[in-house]
């Protein structure tokens, strides 16, 4: 997996980075029978080389769209319109696939985004900016390597000389962004939002992020104003906690939606992967009891949206594991 300080199983912040843990102690591991009482039959696992998430139909993700962060100081007209391009151009599936180039085809983060750009235009029509030197931040995982990558194509087009740095986590990367040592740097709403939040409100601040992705953005634009940062417009892509089973489970048992997990599967035979302290997480299985009435037989404490619970399903050992929306790996059958 890669890092990043994303996947909020709960409390902003994680997604391969030091994802978060779960079911019992921190670091126990093995199947385990969670907490809510599951009744009636369920639906045993079934292996299958092809992952396929589960519609969020009731919303219980929020909003965790890409969309890039910007200096204030920096955000002329050019400069954001030559972002909102590579925003224009992105949807999940996309997203997927440029992360199926760079984890499962091994392309270079730059590459991909070359290709990508020349295949969807990227460069055209845009307009000519003031110039300068412009540092585009990158997190330290590819998709934010990728993306960035994207946004140095469309700001050297609009004629700004543009350099890619990796900086690390956003504890890292945010304050270089508000003093102005980077200009940019892709973010995801949800999580920036409750970051600057929490950042200057407390680590107890009520959230302010939602499944409606207009509330979300409304609240990250108030948060980054008071911090001098400014930001373009959100993509379609998101990538995000999500729950996936194979093609061949979901199948078997007629179930594209949570809902119908619920209403289908609820029950003994069910397994549920993730990691350890999912459980316990309101965007995980406490999230998919209280929104969808989803109560799993067992729990397997694996990893978080990792090879560990991917291989659980495509081998047969879980029926339903988290996963992340832009996964690569939903790319392949």
């Amino acid at each position: 997996m890669h890092a990043r300080t994303r996947l909020a199983i709960g409390a902003i912040g994680v997604l391969a980075v030091g994802f978060l843990t779960g079911c019992g102690d921190a670091g126990s591991s093995g199947t385990e029978a969670p907490e809510q009482g599951a009744s009636g039959a369920g639906c045993a696992p079934v292996a299958g080389e092809q992952l396929v998430v589960l519609t969020d139909d009731k919303k219980l993700q929020n909003s965790d769209n890409i969309l890039p962060a910007i200096n204030a100081k920096v955000a002329k007209p050019q400069l954001v319109a030559a972002l909102d391009k590579v925003s224009a151009a992105l949807d999940t599936p996309k997203l997927i696939g440029l992360n199926k180039a760079v984890v499962v085809d091994r392309k270079t983060s730059k590459v991909a985004a070359e290709e990508f750009a020349a295949a969807n235009n990227l460069t055209q029509g845009l307009e000519k900016g003031p110039g300068g030197t412009i540092v585009v931040g990158a997190g330290n995982f590819s998709e934010s390597e990728t993306l960035a990558e994207l946004y140095r194509i469309t700001l050297t087009a609009a004629g700004y000389q543009v350099k890619v740095q990796q900086i690390g986590n956003r504890e890292l990367y945010e304050p270089a962004l508000e003093k102005g040592e980077i200009q940019v740097v892709p973010e995801y709403a949800a999580t920036m939002a409750e970051f600057l939040n929490t950042k200057a409100n407390g680590k107890d601040a009520p959230p302010v992020s939602s499944p409606e992705l207009e509330k979300t953005v409304t609240a990250l634009k108030a948060g980054g104003e008071k911090a001098g940062l400014a930001f373009g417009a959100p993509s379609a892509a998101q990538d995000q906690n999500a729950f996936a089973v194979t093609k061949a489970f979901a199948d078997k048992y007629g179930v594209t939606t949570l809902s119908e997990l619920a209403a289908k599967c609820s029950g003994s035979a069910t397994v549920l992967a993730g990691p350890p302290e999912c459980p316990q997480r309101p965007l995980c299985q406490a999230g998919l009891v209280k929104v969808y009435d989803f109560k799993a037989g067992s729990f397997s404490s694996l990893d978080a949206a990792g090879p560990q619970t991917k291989n659980a399903l495509t081998t047969g050992n879980a029926s339903v594991g988290l996963v992340l929306s832009s996964d690569g790996a939903l790319a392949v059958s």
